[in-house]
């Protein structure tokens, strides 16, 4: 019996294995681009979280919230004058 556990607990091992394979095929360019895709999935999700809890809020400031999550607190201030503990994340 293998010792072998998937990386996911609702992929079985034989999917894993082609997902993998797959990986292994792929040029690092192609990699890069779907990290970067990733990225802006990501993004686009706390984006929308942001616009749910904060549904009056426009553009620039959903921006700030969101590189509040990802910015030191001394910068958001420095560089925005928005402070994460006022103005919230």
């Amino acid at each position: 019996m293998s010792r072998y556990k998937t990386q996911s607990s609702d992929t079985s091992r034989a999917i894993e294995e082609k997902l993998f394979e797959a990986y292994r095929r792929m040029s690092s360019s192609e990699k890069l681009r779907r990290i970067g895709e990733l990225g802006q999935l990501a993004e686009s999700v706390a984006l929308a979280g942001l616009r749910a809890r904060y549904p009056d809020a426009d553009e620039r400031e959903l921006r700030l919230r969101l590189a509040a999550r990802q910015l030191p607190r001394e910068m958001m201030i420095a560089a925005f004058g928005w402070d994460p503990k006022v103005e919230g994340y």
